[in-house]
């Protein structure tokens, strides 16, 4: 059986995304010369969102910020730019060269799962954000079942990643000297 293969695939600038995003409804990210429209997300994905921003703002050291999913952060060295679900950014917003609505300098970002983005938020999104110089840490919140990790960066430059599975126990956030637990994040939380 023949099959047909796709065609060409339309590498754009990213003066061309910019101009897009200022323009658009909806929010795309930005890979590599691809454009991709972000789907939206479901009540519960927003709430545990919501509850993790909550929770490590409430907690921030002076001169911290904590964002919401509003900010775009531009990964220079990946030529990616997103989105992601909240950001913690310690001192001035560092904005990007080539994009003046975007940061490049959190030093915390938090992705909430969903069945469609889980296998990229927890594969290539995960290393791409790693490749970001200011990041220290990357919370990553299971939208399936109370399980959330964070990937640090240790001194030497590898990251390691701690995990909680226990609805007591503190989970640390280093860079900002804060902590979640399970109980907080997925309090009142019932999957879709």
């Amino acid at each position: 059986m023949l099959m047909s293969l796709p065609g060409p695939i339309h590498s754009y600038a990213y003066t061309e995304y910019v101009l897009l995003e200022e323009h658009s409804p909806v929010r795309h990210e930005f890979i590599a010369g691809e454009i991709y429209a972000m789907a939206g997300g479901t009540p519960e994905h927003a709430a545990l969102a919501a509850s993790v921003l909550r929770l490590l703002g409430n907690q921030l050291p002076s001169g911290c910020r904590a964002y919401t999913s509003d900010l775009r952060v531009r990964v220079a060295t990946a030529d990616v730019t997103t989105y992601p679900d909240g950001a913690i950014i310690c001192g001035k917003v560092v904005r990007a060269a080539d994009d003046p609505l975007a940061a490049t300098n959190p030093i915390v970002v938090i992705e909430v799962t969903s069945p469609s983005t889980e296998t990229y938020d927890k594969g290539a999104k995960l290393d791409i954000y790693k490749t970001l110089p200011s990041l220290k840490e990357i919370v990553i919140v299971s939208h399936r079942e109370p399980h959330i990790s964070v990937h640090r960066r240790k001194p030497d430059g590898t990251w390691e990643t701690l995990e909680a599975r226990e609805p007591a126990a503190p989970l640390e956030v280093q860079s900002i000297g804060a902590q979640l637990t399970l109980g907080d994040v997925y309090r009142d939380f019932e999957p879709a």
